[in-house]
């Protein structure tokens, strides 16, 4: 298969910062297997002994994949180009599930432990942590805010909610996280009674602290401060649809990439308090940065009103939707409706005549940036195909895609566009066999 010559060095740098990622998260869970295991004596025979001691495996367990999970969202630089921010997301989203399992299991297995042991009943033996133990009664309430946070990332319920009630509702764990951090220091059988546990334990909460501060308050204060950001100019595209030019200073510097996304804020009297996560839609350059959004809710619709001159604060860049991710030097382009913005700006990072585009909307009048994209074409070679309107529902299965690029198996596929048409392109890939590293997805879901 051919290779393109300016990628390996990049690739093996990713694949080598994820797995330091994966040993060292892995070390760190054999390390608190390891607090449980030396702090924990035989127990046979002893009901509530047994009990007891899986509860505190299963709490040690969980409140170490509570830091993962917010490790995983601190928007480290280096985390976002080692895993991908869609896979960070599904990471923590994984996780979330199993976490609150664990940390209930926990409850229920250490007041069952107590209760046998004490011969108590379990309601009773609540009621005795609640009144006789340091911090229970703040265990009790970080129990119930995880469980209220992950409740809300279920798929159904996330879904029916809007995005900024979603979004300021997960601050509540970080107030979970220091009610439970109290917990485990007063309660806690590896902590009580061993200093290195300690400073370990505490070791680890503040490394993940600091990650986020790094992540999610310094690099977005420095970015800020020093660029300048401010509405150029807004252009409508096609109905519902607008561009945004943001410009600034030293852009050039933000070492972004066509394929990547900023959060966005815009600070208009009624945008200010929101931040939402658009793709760039043409490659960055020194001066300026253009986004592509369609109206879908009452933030993206208030765009089409900002004026030229408006401040903007922006996170970023993130994302490895970019053309050096590629293993082939041919490449397949998928865009379903507005996902036609990073599909568009990837066009700009690719060597000419490489690229196929399938463009696919549900009417000839929702392709927008064809224009462009027609110029693009003619100026580089690159073969473009628009599938509007139902006669096209078939264009990306197996067959489809086959038909109309009969050697996919030698190019990369980058696809994005709404959740449900992203898993039916994989499903026709994996049809195809297309091997995972050629596959690159953006489903637009944050």
């Amino acid at each position: 298969m051919p290779r393109s010559p300016t990628l390996p060095g990049g690739l093996r740098r990713a694949t080598l910062a994820r797995w330091v990622l994966i040993v060292g998260l892995a070390a760190g869970l054999g390390a608190v297997l390891f607090l449980w295991w030396h702090n924990t004596p035989a127990v046979t025979g002893s009901t509530g002994a047994e009990l007891t001691a899986a509860g505190r495996l299963t709490g040690l367990a969980g409140a170490y994949l509570i830091l993962v999970q917010l490790l995983l969202m601190s928007r480290l630089k280096w985390l976002d180009r080692a895993v991908g921010s869609h896979n960070l997301t599904a990471w923590h989203r994984d996780l979330g599930a199993g976490t609150v399992i664990l940390l209930l299991a926990h409850t229920l297995l250490i007041t069952l432990g107590y209760a046998a042991t004490a011969h108590a009943g379990f309601f009773g033996q609540s009621w005795t942590f609640i009144r006789s133990y340091p911090d229970v009664l703040m265990a009790y309430t970080a129990l119930a805010l995880f469980t209220g946070v992950g409740f809300t990332s279920i798929r159904a319920i996330r879904r029916r909610m809007a995005y900024e009630t979603w979004y300021y509702l997960h601050f509540y764990v970080y107030l979970a996280l220091a009610l439970g951090f109290a917990h485990q220091f007063a309660d806690g059988a590896e902590f009580t009674v061993s200093l290195p546990a300690r400073i370990f334990w505490s070791a680890l909460h503040l490394g993940v602290i600091a990650a986020l501060l790094y992540g999610r308050v310094w690099q977005p204060l420095r970015l800020n401060v020093k660029h300048r950001l401010r509405v150029v100019l807004t252009e409508q595209e096609a109905p519902g649809i607008v561009s945004v030019y943001v410009g600034g200073r030293w852009l050039n510097e933000l070492d972004g990439r066509a394929g990547q996304f900023f959060r966005w804020r815009f600070l208009t009297r009624d945008g200010w308090w929101q931040a939402h996560p658009f793709s760039l839609s043409a490659a960055p350059s020194a001066r300026t940065m253009r986004i592509t959004v369609k109206a879908l809710g009452d933030h993206t619709k208030t765009l089409r009103r900002l004026r030229p001159g408006v401040r903007v604060l922006a996170e970023g860049p993130y994302g490895t939707f970019t053309a050096d991710q590629r293993h082939c030097d041919d490449v397949l382009l998928i865009a379903g409706g507005i996902g036609i913005a990073p599909i568009r700006a990837l066009l700009d990072d690719l060597p000419p005549g490489r690229a196929v585009v399938l463009y696919r909307a549900r009417r000839p009048k929702d392709l927008v940036l064809s224009d462009e994209i027609d110029l693009i074409a003619e100026r580089t070679g690159t073969r473009v195909v628009y599938l509007p309107g139902s006669v096209h529902r078939d264009a990306l299965s197996a067959g489809g895609l086959t038909w109309h690029v009969p050697d996919i198996a030698r190019r990369d596929v980058f696809v994005c566009g709404p959740p449900g048409m992203v898993q039916a392109v994989q499903s026709s890939l994996r049809k195809l066999r297309i091997p995972q590293r050629q596959i690159h997805v953006d489903p637009f879901e944050m």
